[in-house]
């Protein structure tokens, strides 16, 4: 009975705090309810006492001007949800501005929720949020600009520079002028790894993203009985200098490897040997994408 009645008593709580606002805000540039649908449900499990609980949080929008003298026109939207518990648990703001990088954003909604569990204790709490935000948010603007405003430039050339490894497979490489072509185009595109001829052929490029798809492009072209990419690996690098990248590097500069079968097969290359030698790179694993079985 008690939990009940204190679900019903939070549910009160919520609509007279949205009363609040929408009184206190009557325009929809400042203030506007995003799902009507769970505020009616809401008001109708307050009024009713065998109504179910709502099946969705109320959830609205708080967009705030903060006053100051030379950010006459930025606008930070608070995008709001009460949980069913609200106000006995904090509510869910995330604060949105077009002028915020990603990381400025995650700082500022980190310092506003630490603002809210440290100051709200089972009390409405919108109307002080909405107050912190306008004090404070603005501020976050131009946090970090003073102590890296070179790398924000570099940062937004590289914004996030994606490491990649492909490993592709072909049904044979046997062909001169494709072997040619793959350690050539690698070189060009500053790939390293290994084309590995014969039957199958198989050919692994790594670093910078757009370097592997156009080195891809390229040799898919070429005319195959069959070829694809059996793998592909993606590392993103934060702001990824050239350090980082060969950081990543399993390979130091792209080389055929032969590995010559003995036998009457000769053009058949000695899967044991690759397998050593991927194990020796840290990349057993991938044998078995290749073959499907275990190596050894």
């Amino acid at each position: 009975e008690t939990t009940e009645m204190t679900n019903r008593e939070e549910a009160e709580t919520q609509i007279s705090e949205l009363d609040l606002l929408s009184s206190m805000f009557p325009y929809e540039e400042e203030f506007i309810v995003t799902d009507q649908l769970a505020v009616a449900e809401l008001k109708h499990y307050v009024e009713n006492e065998s109504a179910e609980m709502p099946s969705s949080k109320v959830q609205f929008i708080l967009n705030v001007k903060p006053e100051v003298s030379n950010a006459s026109t930025v606008e930070f939207s608070m995008v709001c949800a009460l949980p069913f518990k609200y106000p006995a648990v904090l509510p869910e703001i995330t604060v949105r501005s077009s002028l915020l990088s990603r990381s400025q954003q995650i700082h500022l909604n980190s310092d506003l929720k630490t603002y809210l569990m440290q100051n709200c204790s089972g009390e409405p709490c919108m109307l002080s949020a909405r107050e912190w935000v306008k004090d404070h948010a603005a501020a976050y603007i131009d946090k970090e600009l003073s102590s890296s405003s070179v790398t924000t430039s570099n940062a937004m050339l590289s914004a996030d520079i994606t490491f990649t490894r492909l490993w592709i497979y072909s049904h044979h490489i046997y062909n001169k002028q494709k072997r040619k072509n793959i350690i050539d185009w690698a070189k060009e595109l500053s790939l390293s790894g290994f084309c590995m001829p014969g039957k199958p052929g198989v050919v692994c490029v790594e670093g910078l993203q757009s370097s592997c798809e156009e080195f891809w492009s390229r040799v898919r072209r070429l005319t195959w009985k069959r070829i694809l990419i059996r793998h592909r690996e993606d590392v993103s690098l934060e702001g990824g200098g050239h350090a980082e990248i060969q950081k990543q590097r399993k390979f130091s500069t792209l080389e055929e490897k032969c590995f010559d079968a003995h036998g009457a097969r000769g053009n058949h290359m000695d899967l044991g040997q690759l397998y050593h030698f991927l194990e020796e790179k840290g990349c057993a694993d991938i044998f078995q994408m290749y073959f499907g079985v275990e190596g050894h």
